[in-house]
């Protein structure tokens, strides 16, 4: 009389212990984005001036680089003696808010290997032995790729953007001055989209996999897909058609690798496939 009961309960005690286990994993990811913004905090000298503002100067990285390309081929327009710009902030708590967002924001890109680890050490135990088998090394490619991501916005698509906006003028007499909060806004938008729209082969790996994703549809899709990254692309970057550009060509390039990914995941799966229908 009693069994169905005992059952039912073992299954919520289960359940509890599942939930349990989740709540573990998210305060573990949570506590290493914790503990990285607060580095971050405390290295604020180094964090601003040698990260955050760095694209704002002549002396940054991509700017020399793309000086050097330039009088390689024996032009200098793609040297920049000065930016044209000043940063200001016109808010009371402004640069203490900027200070707060920044440290979270680089704890998140700092900790999301490890928050991501913990994540995927609760999922793959549900998994089955095959599916378990397929997603091996997926904590690897995903923080990768989100690395490569991160740096492309930083070094490539964040100062051709930012020197773009800020040498623009409708008219000479108007100054470049602006705020703390919207260089900083556009820094991390621009960065933070790279690394995770740099996810996509991953994304397309396992849609493909769980049979929701086929290269036939992308292949059919690819214009439709194409619109789509010039709209997202147009969304997360600044109202101009450089950054637009930056964005959409990487995009594209991926959009095209997970086509060729997923055709070989399938290829695989027929061939494992046919080889049991051979055994059998």
């Amino acid at each position: 009389m009693d069994q169905p009961y005992v059952e039912d309960e073992a299954k919520e005690l289960s359940f509890v212990d599942h939930l349990e286990e989740l709540r573990w994993h998210l305060i573990r990811a949570g506590a290493s984005i914790f503990v990285f913004a607060i580095i971050a905090f405390l290295a604020k000298g180094f964090v601003f001036h040698d990260i955050i503002l760095a694209p704002s100067r002549t002396d940054f990285l991509s700017y020399r680089v793309m000086c050097d390309v330039g009088q390689y081929f024996g032009t200098q327009a793609l040297c920049f003696e000065e930016m044209g710009f000043t940063i200001q902030s016109r808010q009371m708590s402004g640069q203490f808010a900027m200070h707060l967002m920044v440290s979270v924001i680089l704890g998140l890109a700092c900790a999301f290997p490890y928050a991501f680890w913990e994540i995927w050490r609760f999922v793959k135990p549900g998994l089955y032995p095959q599916e378990r088998k397929n997603s091996r090394g997926a904590v690897f490619f995903v923080s990768v790729l989100f690395l490569l991501g991160l740096l492309f916005g930083y070094y490539v698509v964040s100062p051709i953007s930012i020197n773009f906006m800020a040498s623009y003028q409708v008219d000479p007499s108007i100054i470049n001055e602006f705020d703390l909060s919207s260089y900083i806004s556009t820094l991390t938008t621009l960065c933070l989209a790279c690394a995770f729209m740099f996810e996509m082969p991953v994304i397309v790996y396992f849609l493909t996999k769980a049979g929701l994703v086929s290269p036939e549809t992308m292949k059919l899709y690819r214009r439709h897909a194409l619109i789509i990254i010039l709209v997202v692309g147009a969304i997360i970057t600044p109202p101009d058609i450089v950054s637009q550009i930056l964005i959409s060509l990487p995009l594209m390039l991926l959009y095209e690798a997970s086509i060729q990914i997923s055709q070989n995941i399938r290829k695989k799966d027929l061939k494992r496939l046919n080889e049991q229908n051979t055994q059998s």
